[in-house]
C-alpha cells in the first residue's frame, strides 16, 4: 500500500494530502497577494507488512501549485490627504500626484481615478490615469481658501472594488488684497482741555489676504493738525498728543492709512469745555442821564463775549450791588434800563457792577463769571422851584435911617444844580414907592429912601400898598420861581412933640364949685408911638397959689381950692404936654 504525506513547502499548513489517495486540499484561505506560488514536497511509501521498516522503499516529487488572483482587494491611497498650493498659480499648475496601489494583478489591479465631490466650481481637472490633479482656473485665497475634494480609485476588476479619500487642499494666501476702512469717512469728537493721550477714537480696516499678508499697519497722513494726535499703528487706536483749544481749532479732518494704501478720513469735533469767562468789551462803562428819563427807557446796552460754544458760551446778564430800584437789566440782551423816575436832587450818581455769566451746566466745571463797572451820572432838568427858607419872613427898621440900610436878608434855596439852581431875588409886588431895594444875588433886603414911621407904619401881606412880595427866580429854561412876604415894621424915632388938640382951652365956672370939681380935660397927641407916644401933662404957670390940679396921665384938670370971683375972676394956666 502507498501512502503520502507533505514534507515541505507548507510551513503555514495552508495545505493537506489524503495519505492513501494523493489528493491535496487547501486547509486555509490562500491569498494570491502574500503568495502566488506554492511549491510542495510530496512523499509517497510503500508500506509492506513483509518487508522491514529500514527495507521499504520511499519517493518524493514537488508540486508546484499556482494560486490564481481574484479581484479581492481594493485601492488604497498613498498619497497624502493634505496639498498645498499659491492662490496665484497659473491654470494647468500641478497641485497634488494622487497615487492609490491595489495588489491585485492585471486588470483587477489597474485604478483608475475620479473626483466624487467638492469640485463643483470646476476648479481642479484629475487625470484619472496618471492620477495628477491641475489647476482648471485661477484660485483665489480670500473668495476660498479650502477645497475638500472626495477621490476615488477604482479598479478595472470584476466586479471593480475602490476606496475613496478627502484630499484637503489649502490655498495659500499672496498679498494680492488691497486693505479696506470698514468706513470712509469717520466721525467723532472729544472734549478740549483733555491731557494727552486722550482717547479719540478707533479706526479698523480689513485685508482679504491672510497671515502676514492681512496684519495691518496704521498711520496718520501729513496735514492740518495731524502733529496734535497720535495712532497706535497696531490696533488703529487714535489718542491726542497735546491738548486741544476748541477756540483755536474747532474740527480736525485726518487722514489715516493702513501701511498698503488704502486711506479713511476721520472727521473730529473738538468738543467745548467752559474754559472761557464771559468778556465785556470794557471793564468800566460811564454814561450820563438826564433825570426827566422816563421809566423803562433804556440808558445803555451791555455786550460780553463767550469764545465757548453752545450753553457754555451762552452769556446771562446781571446786576449787583445796590442800585436803589433805579435800574435792572435784561437777561438776555444786556440792555439797562431806568425802572423808576429819577432826581438827581436825590441821588446824583450810582455806582454798581454788571455780572455776565455763562449757561454752562456741565459739573464739576462750575459757571464763569466776569464783572464790569457801570457809574451812571444823573444830569439836572430845571425841576425844583427856588425856595425860600420861610414864606412869611417878619422885619424892623428904624425910621429915618439913611438909604441903603440893611434890613433883612432873605435865602432861597434851589437844588438843582448850575443856571437852574442859581437864584435871583427881586421885589414882586408892595414897593410902588420905591421905598426898598433888595440884592438880586444875595438877598439882602434895604431901604431905598428915609422912612417915616409916622406916614408908613406897616408893609403887610396883600396890601398892595403895605405889602413886599419877594421873587425867587432861577436861571433854568424855564425859568421857575417861587414868593415870600416879608413885613416890614417901622420903628418909631422919638421926633414927633405932642400936639394938644386945641392950642387954647376956654373954660367957665362958678365960683361956688366945690373943690374937687373936674374942670376941664385937656388933651395932645403924639404920632410917634409906644413909649414915645406916652404924655405926661404938667402946669408950668398960672397955678402959684395952688387952685387947680392937673392929671399928668389924663390931662384933667380939678379944683383944688375955693373960688372967689371977686377975688380973682381969670386963671390962665400954662399947660405943657411932654
Amino acid at each position: 500500500v502507498v501512502s503520502y504525506r507533505i514534507c515541505s513547502g507548507d510551513p503555514h499548513g495552508k495545505f493537506s494530502i489524503d495519505p492513501q489517495f494523493g489528493i491535496i486540499r487547501t486547509k486555509k484561505q490562500l491569498d494570491h497577494e502574500a503568495q502566488s506560488v506554492v511549491v510542495l514536497t510530496v512523499q509517497s511509501q510503500l508500506e509492506d507488512q513483509a518487508i522491514n521498516l529500514t527495507e521499504r522503499r520511499l519517493d518524493s516529487l514537488a508540486v508546484k501549485i499556482v494560486i490564481l488572483d481574484i479581484n479581492d482587494n481594493s485601492p488604497s491611497f498613498m498619497s497624502s490627504p493634505l496639498s498645498y498650493v499659491m492662490e496665484d498659480v497659473e491654470v494647468g499648475f500641478l497641485v497634488h500626484h494622487i497615487v492609490a496601489k491595489d495588489p491585485d494583478e492585471g486588470r483587477n489591479g489597474q485604478v483608475t481615478y475620479h473626483i466624487l465631490s467638492g469640485n463643483e466650481n470646476k476648479a481642479f481637472v484629475l487625470d484619472k490615469i496618471t492620477g495628477l490633479l491641475t489647476t482648471a482656473h485661477l484660485l483665489d485665497h480670500e473668495v476660498q481658501e479650502r477645497y475638500s475634494l472626495t477621490v476615488m480609485a477604482l479598479d478595472d476588476g470584476s466586479p471593480a472594488l475602490s476606496a475613496t479619500q478627502v484630499l484637503t487642499i489649502i490655498v495659500l494666501d499672496v498679498n494680492d488684497e488691497t486693505p479696506v476702512f470698514l468706513k470712509q469717512l469717520y466721525k467723532t469728537a472729544v472734549h478740549e482741555n483733555q491731557d494727552p493721550g486722550e482717547f479719540v477714537i478707533k479706526v479698523e480696516a480689513v485685508d482679504r489676504d491672510a497671515g502676514l499678508n492681512s496684519m495691518l499697519q496704521y498711520e496718520i497722513l501729513p496735514g492740518a493738525g495731524y502733529e496734535k494726535f497720535k495712532m497706535n499703528s497696531n490696533s488703529g487706536e487714535l489718542i491726542t498728543a497735546a491738548p486741544l483749544d476748541r477756540e483755536t481749532q474747532e474740527v480736525f479732518s485726518i487722514k489715516g492709512s493702513p501701511s498698503r494704501s488704502s486711506t479713511a478720513q476721520i472727521y473730529l469735533t473738538v468738543l467745548d469745555e467752559n474754559d472761557h469767562s464771559p468778556l465785556f468789551a470794557k471793564t468800566q462803562y460811564q454814561i450820563s442821564v438826564t433825570e426827566d428819563l422816563e421809566e423803562g427807557s433804556a440808558i445803555l446796552d451791555l455786550s460780553a463775549s463767550d469764545e465757548d460754544d453752545g450753553l457754555n458760551g451762552e452769556v446771562m446778564y446781571s446786576l449787583i450791588d445796590d442800585t436803589y430800584g433805579a435800574f435792572a437789566i435784561n437777561s438776555v440782551t444786556g440792555s439797562i434800563v431806568s425802572t423808576k423816575a429819577l432826581d438827581r436832587e436825590t441821588k446824583s450818581q450810582y455806582t454798581f457792577r454788571a455780572v455776565a455769566s455763562d449757561c454752562s451746566t456741565h459739573f464739576p466745571r462750575s459757571t464763569t463769571v466776569t464783572f464790569c463797572g457801570v457809574t451812571v451820572l444823573i444830569q439836572d432838568m430845571n425841576d425844583n422851584v427856588p425856595k425860600f427858607e420861610q414864606s412869611y419872613y417878619k422885619a424892623s427898621v428904624w425910621e429915618g435911617q439913611s438909604p441903603k440900610t440893611d434890613i433883612i436878608q432873605v435865602f432861597a434855596t434851589d437844588l438843582d444844580s448850575g443856571l437852574n439852581g442859581e437864584t435871583e431875588y427881586s421885589i414882586l409886588s408892595g414897593n410902588e414907592n420905591g421905598a426898598f431895594l433888595i440884592d438880586s444875588t444875595r438877598g439882602i433886603l434895604a431901604t431905598n429912601t428915609g422912612l417915616d414911621y409916622e406916614n408908613t407904619s406897616s408893609y403887610r401881606e396883600r396890601a398892595s400898598s403895605h405889602q413886599l412880595v419877594l421873587l425867587a427866580s432861577d436861571h433854568g429854561t424855564p425859568s421857575l420861581n417861587s414868593t415870600a412876604t416879608v413885613l416890614i415894621t417901622v420903628l418909631d424915632v422919638n421926633d414927633n412933640p405932642p400936639v394938644f388938640s386945641s392950642p387954647e382951652y376956654h373954660v367957665h365956672v362958678k365960683e361956688s364949685i366945690p373943690i374937687g370939681s373936674h374942670i376941664t380935660l385937656v388933651s395932645a397927641k403924639d404920632c410917634d408911638a409906644s413909649t414915645n407916644a406916652e404924655i405926661t401933662y404938667v402946669i408950668i404957670s398960672g397955678n402959684d397959689r395952688g387952685h387947680f390940679c392937673l392929671d399928668g396921665r389924663t390931662g384933667s384938670v380939678n379944683l383944688m381950692k375955693t373960688l372967689d370971683y371977686e377975688d380973682t375972676m381969670k386963671f390962665t394956666l400954662i399947660i405943657q404936654a411932654t
